[in-house]
Parts: C-alpha cells; structure tokens; sequence
C-alpha cells in the first residue's frame, strides 16, 4: 500500500561499475547508483509511439537504470479530456502499466497547463465558478484514476520575469487556481506527491524567486504541496553555477525537489570537445541535487537522443540525452554515474 513517501521499488541487484562500457542494459544502473546516492530514482520520460521500438522499450524497462517513468504526452488535458467530460486515460494507462510491472515509480503530466490544452476550455469563455468545477474534476478524474503516484499539478504558470503566466486559468480565477488545483488532487488522492513544475528555474533568478514567493505562500495558507519540479532544459556550457542553493532554499520550506526533464543540448554538429563539456555539465546538476538531501530524484526527458523533442524546436541544436540515437551510451551517462558515485 503506497503512502505518502516515496517507496524504493528497484529490485536488489550489485552496483557494476562500468563506466565507459556501452552494455545497453547489461549491468545498467543509473537508477542503482542514484539510490545508493540517497535518492529515490533516476528517470526517464516517455512517450507511447516509442513503445513499438523494442530495443528502446527493453532498456527503458532495466529497472536498475530507470527508476521511474514519466508519460510525456498522454496524460496532458488535449489528450485526456479532448471534450468536456469525455476522458481518454489509453494512453496513461499504457506507460502507467509498464511501470508497475518492472516495478518503477510513475509521474503523471499534468493536470493544469496553458499548452497543449483542449480548444474548449479556453473557447468556453467559461465563468470564474465554472472554470474552478472545470479545474476540479479534471484534477479528482486524473489524479483519482493513477492513485499513489507523483502528479505534476500545474505546470509552467510563470514568465521567465516572474510575472504570472496570463493564461485561461490565470486570467479568469487569478492565483485562486493553484489551490483549487491542489486541493482537488489532494482530495482525490491522499497517497500522492504534488508538484509545481517549470522550466528556467534551475537556478537563482526572477522566475524561481517567483515560485518560492508562491509556494512559502501556499504552504502558510495551508494549501497541499509537496514538490517543486525543476525541468532542467539546459544548454552544454551554460549550466546555472548556484543550482544547489536554489534547490536547498526550496527544500528549506519543507517540500522535496525534483530535476524532471533534464536534458542537455548542443549547438550540432556533435564534437568530443562538446561531449565532454556535455558530460561536466551532466556531473555537475546530479552533484546538485546529490548535496541536497530533499532533491529526491533526476528524470531525463526520454534517455535517447533518437525521440528527443530538442530538433523539432531548437533547429540545429539536438544531442541532448545521455544515450545516443542508436541506443548506445554516450560520455554524459559518465557524468551521472560518477557524479552519484563521487
């Protein structure tokens, strides 16, 4: 029966040290090292299409190497409540059962975000009163269908200056919608662990100060939350320098931390010069979150560059993911393994 913490799941097993060593999943131990670092899990994203790859799927269920999976796509509001009423858990269901059955924590995302939202909620010009039974159900049907499992509740409400993110839910309940939100997931479910989650919030600026303003709010009103989510949508050479003093102010309000997409991209062509600047930067986020004792868990967005989203948006820029496009590990996969290990 799951609680409210966490519960370490990945089966018993020997640390191999191979670093360097391409096994593809022999030996693999990602997710073994993070615990044995103090952690919960090492992570990865993942979408539905790439469960047909069963090469990719194969390494993805290594529960020595993953930890935990997160559905990337499946689970946001256009694919789940694509009409009023009308939920579509497929999908969800699909990644939340091969999770369970190697034996891996799961993150659900996400409940309330201004992208990837169905046309209706913002085409219904919906009152303040009805928007909040709107948020409401949508949080209860979600978080109530994956019991006992990480839920990143809102998602991305804020501008990289600070400002509050002016999106449907902003601008019809005001800061009233995180609440609603939260309190809803928390009705549904008890046993759950709920996150604020974002990006460019790596380090210390605008932004960040802007979620911690926010969330030692919510706590003095009482208000149900137990994490911050830190993306980690970073850029080779450009990782904050002050990433383990935001993440231990956060953690000294009393909730836990998580990196829940990181990956790490590079302007292309790939050169080993890029590489292994690569793989400090890897070493020094997981060293971050290492030192914190409240920073619970790293997930890449997906572990490969083959499904990596960073092309499709950053034209010329890609190999962001510790695993390259044929499955085979790249120096990054060092940076995290001997930064769990140092």
């Amino acid at each position: 029966m799951k609680t409210l913490f966490y519960h370490v799941v990945a089966a018993a097993a020997p640390i191999l040290i191979l670093l360097g060593a391409n096994t593809n999943g022999v030996g693999a131990q990602l997710d073994t090292l993070a615990k044995r670092a103090g952690k919960v899990y090492f992570g990865s994203a993942v979408d539905n299409p790439e469960l047909g790859d069963l090469p990719y799927k194969t390494l993805l269920s290594n529960a020595s190497e993953f930890g935990q999976l997160t559905a990337g796509n499946s689970l946001k509001w256009e694919t789940v409540q694509p009409a009023r009423g009308t939920y579509n858990f497929a999908g969800g269901d699909e990644i939340l059962a091969l999770a369970k059955q190697n034996r891996q924590l799961f993150r659900g995302h996400t409940c309330v975000w201004h992208s990837q939202l169905a046309p209706w909620v913002e085409a219904g010009r919906f009152s303040a009163k009805e928007l909040t039974a709107i948020i409401e159900d949508h949080c209860s049907r979600l978080v109530g269908h994956c019991k006992g499992e990480i839920w990143d509740v809102v998602n991305e409400a804020f501008e990289d200056d600070g400002s509050y993110r002016k999106s449907v839910f902003y601008n019809t309940l005001g800061t009233q919608y995180f609440e609603t939100a939260l309190r809803a997931a928390r009705k549904a479910d008890p046993n759950t662990k709920l996150y604020l989650n974002d990006y460019n919030v790596e380090g210390i600026n605008s932004k960040s100060d802007a979620y911690y303003t926010l969330i030692k709010s919510l706590i003095a009103k009482k208000v149900p939350i137990d994490g911050f989510g830190v993306q980690g949508h970073l850029i080779v050479g450009q990782v904050p320098t002050n990433i383990r003093e935001n993440f231990q102010r956060f953690a000294g309000l009393g909730i836990d931390v998580a990196i829940t997409e990181l990956d790490i991209r590079m302007v292309l062509p790939v050169t080993p010069e890029k590489l292994e600047q690569q793989k400090r930067d890897y070493a020094a986020v997981i060293r971050a979150c290492k030192a914190v004792k409240r920073c619970v868990g790293v997930t890449v967005w997906d572990y490969t560059d083959k499904y990596s989203w960073i092309p499709s948006v950053f034209k010329g820029e890609g190999a962001a993911l510790p695993w390259d496009e044929k499955l085979q590990k790249k120096p990054a996969y060092d940076g995290i393994a001997s930064a769990w290990l140092s």
